[in-house]
C-alpha cells in the first residue's frame, strides 16, 4: 500500500476543477486508457493573458487524480510563460511528495500542461519523429531523455517510476539503460564540475534554503523542519508540527526537502531524519 501525504489524499477525495472548458484557449489529451492513465486538460485565459480557469478529466489512480487537480490549482493566475516553467517535480512538491513509484503521474500532468500550451501557441503537434522505446506503454525516447535530465535519474527502475517505460514486459530495459548512459555521459562532458563548497558555505546555503524555500511551504500546512547537523553531505533534520506525526513525512523529506536542497545547494546532499 502506498504512503500518501494528506494533501494527496485531499486532492484525490476532493479533486478541484474537474470537467472541461468550452471553447478553451488550450487543450491537451495525454496518455491512454490502454496504458492505465489518461488525462484531458483545458484552460482559458483572461483579458490580461493569465490563466483564468483550468479543468481536467482523468482516468487513473489516486496519484493521477491528485496530480491533475494540483496542477490546475497551481497554474491559475499564471501567464502562459510562467505555466510553461512548471515541472513535474513542482507538482509533486505542491502535494508534499509522491511515492517514487507514482512520480509518473506528475509527469503526465506536466506533459498535458506543455501540450495544451503548444496548442494555444498554434503548434499542437510536432513533425519531428520520436522513436517509441517502450511498446507496452507507448513511451518515447525523448520522454525518457527528458525525465532523466529533469529528475537526475540513474537507473531503469527510476525511469519506470517516472515514465512507466520498462514496467511491462521488460524487453526495453537495455534500450532504457543505453539512453540513461548516453544522457549522463553528455551531461558530464557538457557542464564543468561545480566548485566544491566549504563546510561553512554549505551550511549557510542549507540554512538559507530551508528558511526561504522549504519551511514556509511546510508551515503553510502546519508542519516544519529544523536543521540539526550537517556532516559531509548528510543533512540531518528533525520534523516538527504536523510533519512529526505524518506517516508520509519520509516522502516529504525526500521528494521536497532533499530535492530542493539538491537543486539549490548541491546535488550530492542526502537528507536524514533524526530525533532532536
Amino acid at each position: 500500500m502506498w504512503d500518501y501525504t494528506d494533501k494527496v489524499k485531499d486532492h484525490f477525495l476532493n479533486p478541484r476543477n474537474v470537467g472541461e472548458i468550452e471553447n478553451p484557449d488550450g487543450v491537451a489529451e495525454v496518455g491512454s486508457i490502454a496504458c492505465g492513465d489518461a488525462l484531458k486538460f483545458t484552460f482559458k485565459l483572461d483579458e490580461n493573458g493569465r490563466i483564468l480557469d483550468a479543468k481536467f478529466k482523468t482516468f487513473g489512480c489516486a496519484s493521477a487524480i491528485a496530480s491533475a487537480s494540483a496542477m490546475t490549482e497551481m497554474v491559475k493566475g499564471m501567464t502562459v510563460e510562467e505555466a510553461a516553467k512548471v515541472t513535474n517535480q513542482d507538482i509533486a512538491n505542491y502535494l508534499g511528495g509522491l511515492p517514487q513509484e507514482k512520480m509518473h503521474c506528475s509527469v503526465l500532468g506536466r506533459e498535458a500542461l506543455e501540450k495544451a500550451i503548444s496548442f494555444y501557441k498554434g503548434a499542437p503537434g510536432t513533425a519531428e519523429e520520436d522513436k517509441i522505446v517502450c511498446e507496452c506503454f507507448g513511451v518515447t525516447q525523448k520522454e525518457i531523455e527528458r525525465a532523466v535530465v529533469e529528475n537526475r535519474l540513474t537507473s531503469v527502475e527510476e525511469v519506470t517510476n517516472y515514465t512507466k517505460a520498462g514496467g511491462g514486459c521488460g524487453n526495453c530495459h537495455p534500450m532504457i539503460q543505453e539512453i540513461i548512459d548516453r544522457v549522463l555521459e553528455q551531461s558530464s562532458t557538457a557542464a564543468p564540475a561545480a566548485p566544491r563548497l566549504s563546510n561553512i558555505k554549505k551550511i549557510k546555503m542549507i540554512e538559507e534554503t530551508l528558511d526561504r524555500e522549504i519551511r514556509p511551504a511546510l508551515q503553510h500546512d502546519g508542519g516544519d523542519v529544523e536543521l540539526v547537523d550537517v556532516v559531509g553531505n548528510r543533512v540531518m533534520v528533525a520534523t516538527r508540527g504536523a510533519c512529526s506525526s505524518c506517516k508520509a513525512s519520509n516522502l516529504t523529506l525526500k521528494n521536497f526537502v532533499e530535492a530542493k536542497l539538491r537543486e539549490l545547494v548541491s546535488p550530492e546532499l542526502v537528507v536524514e531524519e533524526v530525533s532532536a
